[in-house]
């Protein structure tokens, strides 16, 4: 499985070599510490912390050329580790503003990481593809990956699951 998905993301960022190819990769934030129902803003658990560095190293042969988080401390936490490893500064994004056309014109001909939420993801995603392909990711999921590769008017994607 693990040869797969290095395969896999090889394909996609090999793409990502011609200069009109963008490459999104998306995930959610990994698991987050519910022990305070009220608090808004939690950070990661120890098992959030630990899937965060797998991430980090599932996408080691990826070339990033931009990181994007929401301000909140749980995508922060999952997308620094990657961040770090690729000598990338963060960048906050708002995820009410989605598949902008500002967005677009940032990332166009870039490979990009985004960190979002079980709700916001899968719109993002199917914001990018222009269609209702993904439903909201379930409260307990945090292992899916969704790659979304553009180039000129084709538009490709596929989701994995990382655990």
């Amino acid at each position: 499985m693990k040869r797969l998905i290095i395969a896999l993301l090889f394909f996609f960022s090999f793409n990502s070599f011609a200069q009109d190819t963008t490459t999104y990769y998306f995930i959610r934030h990994a698991e987050k510490d519910r022990t305070d129902p009220s608090d808004t803003n939690p950070k990661l658990t120890s098992k959030g912390r630990q899937r965060a560095v797998k991430w980090s190293e599932v996408f080691q042969e990826v070339s990033f050329d931009a990181v994007y988080s929401t301000d909140y401390s749980r995508t922060i936490e999952t997308a620094l580790p990657t961040t770090n490893a690729k000598n990338l500064k963060l960048i906050k994004y708002d995820a009410d503003a989605g598949y902008s056309l500002q967005f677009q014109e940032q990332t166009q001909g870039k490979t990009v990481l985004i960190v979002g939420h079980s709700n916001t993801i899968p719109q993002f995603v199917n914001a990018v593809l222009n269609e209702e392909r993904y439903p909201q990711i379930e409260d307990n999921d945090n292992s899916n990956l969704y790659i979304v590769t553009l180039l000129a008017d084709k538009v490709n994607s596929v989701l994995l699951k990382i655990e």
